[in-house]
């Protein structure tokens, strides 16, 4: 007797195009997948080794045609050492500590969250966000989900990290912070203290999403090393070759999400 499997198939749609938020002039397409049900959680691990990323219930990766400008990065976090720079951001906060705590939206840092986005993003989709929606962002989730808050020794909430648990790392998803410290280096500080938290768990990566090198505002995360890049369909170690070139070779985008999506329909 044939015996059919009861699992659902995994259905991938492609957006319509729109501006590329990173690079002007160029227009942005992505391949979209819900996650969805008991099989939600294994379903987001492999699409983020697969270099996808997650916002709310929808895991994403750009399919941009005829650019490869975002290339998912992720921190080798055993063996990670910070640079001077990022030894500076670690003792300029020494006094800020992280905990996590479960992905619940408060009024608190909603009120951060809209400082942050008046100072920094003014003119972005996100600055016009009320309690509602940053709610949704946070707890709109079928999968393993914190947001990580940072305090100072008087309570007084500075930094906070919306991040997702996987099996093999952390990822961080959004970050935001006080705009008026902004010297204090935040967005290099939780990065740092998510490394530490994925050695401490006995976790290998810190996924930090996508690597734009010629967007000044995510050009950054190169600077956490050592570091592997999804290039081709196999994730390999970053290298300053890598750096200088600022890409992926031609084709390696296409050739990559086709790759990355063969597995999945098993």
């Amino acid at each position: 007797m044939l015996h059919r499997s009861a699992r659902r198939p995994q259905f991938f749609y492609t957006t319509a195009p729109l501006p590329c938020p990173y690079l002007a002039g160029r227009m942005e397409r992505k391949i979209v997948t819900e996650l969805t049900g008991p099989d939600a959680e294994p379903l987001h691990d492999r699409l983020s080794r697969a270099g996808f990323r997650r916002s709310h219930n929808i895991a994403y990766s750009p399919v941009c045609h005829g650019c490869q400008a975002c290339i998912p990065i992720r921190i080798d976090a055993a063996a990670f050492a910070p640079d001077r720079t990022q030894r500076r951001v670690l003792r300029a906060n020494e006094g800020l500590e992280g905990r996590s705590t479960p992905a619940r939206a408060t009024a608190e840092q909603f009120a951060l969250f809209q400082r942050y986005q008046r100072a920094r993003h003014q003119d972005g989709d996100m600055a016009a966000m009320g309690f509602y929606d940053y709610r949704a962002m946070v707890e709109d989730t079928p999968i393993s989900s914190g947001v990580v808050e940072f305090r100072d020794a008087s309570g007084a909430l500075l930094a906070c990290c919306l991040t997702d648990w996987l099996s093999d790392g952390l990822s961080a998803v959004y970050s935001f912070y006080e705009p008026e410290l902004e010297k204090r280096s935040f967005g290099t500080f939780v990065v740092l203290w998510l490394v530490g938290r994925a050695v401490e768990l006995g976790l290998p990566y810190v996924y930090l999403g996508y690597w734009v090198p010629q967007s000044r505002k995510m050009a950054y995360k190169s600077r956490f090393r050592p570091s592997e890049i999804l290039s081709g369909g196999a994730w390999r170690r970053l290298e300053e070759a890598d750096i200088a070139l600022g890409a992926p070779a031609a084709g390696e985008r296409e050739a990559g999400a086709a790759a990355r999506l063969t597995p999945l329909g098993g």
